[in-house]
């Protein structure tokens, strides 16, 4: 006659079997390794530091955007008073960059351009003997720096570097305005007024770009949202 088993007392297991409690308490810890990886990876792809669904503008973007403007602040060397002869209308296309018509791709394209024809513009000709060297080195730094996150990011956003955006209405906006400056800075021989008249408007400029930076960030890639 078979023995029976008593109740409470188990009967030795081999070495490569796990009784039911053991495998009750085994099994669950990969699945759920797996599945907090897995929430962890869709949070950082679908809602990063930037709340963008598809580029990621980190903070220290926004930081040293505003401290650019603060450089332009400080460069100033003479009173814009003394050069209202040399006023002129650049016709910067606020409505395009700010009216918020602008889907994530080509906000990204336009701000791109804005800051590639900014710095661009700070290595003019001259431009060292026009401003604090100090201040001008660490603006063209801020721009740099810009340059590289928005370089890997139009790339993410279009899928390819030379993007057909950059021939489009907005952003063909932007390089048409910058164009006029450097027009303007030839016609008036680079003289201290016009590089006075430019350092205001490459605030008013610079100011709208970070702007649009901050929508980008808040609104998550929805540019229309008020």
């Amino acid at each position: 006659m078979a023995s029976l088993r008593k109740p409470g007392i188990r009967e030795p297991t081999s070495k490569f079997h796990q009784t039911p409690s053991q495998s009750a308490q085994q099994q669950p810890i990969f699945p759920m390794a797996f599945v907090l990886s897995l929430l962890m990876a869709l949070v950082l792809v679908s809602y990063g530091p930037g709340g963008s669904l598809g580029c990621d503008l980190a903070q220290n973007h926004m930081l040293v955007g505003r401290k650019n403007l603060r450089l332009l602040g400080q460069m100033r060397r003479i009173s814009p008073r003394f050069c209202l002869q040399d006023r002129k209308y650049f016709a910067f296309p606020q409505e395009m960059v700010e009216g918020g018509q602008l889907q994530e791709a080509q906000a990204i394209s336009v701000l791109h351009e804005m800051l590639q024809q900014s710095f661009n513009l700070f290595h003019t000709e001259r431009t060292s003997a026009a401003w604090d060297t100090t201040l001008l080195e660490q603006l063209r730094t801020g721009l740099h720096q810009q340059l590289d996150d928005l370089d890997a990011c139009l790339e993410q956003v279009t899928g390819k570097e030379d993007s057909a955006l950059g021939r489009t209405g907005p952003t063909l906006a932007v390089k048409r305005y910058f164009q006029g400056i450097h027009v303007y800075l030839q016609e008036k021989e680079y003289s201290d007024c016009t590089w006075e008249i430019l350092r205001v408007e490459m605030m008013k400029a610079l100011s709208s770009s970070i702007s649009l930076q901050e929508r980008l960030r808040k609104m998550g890639g929805d540019l229309n949202s008020p």
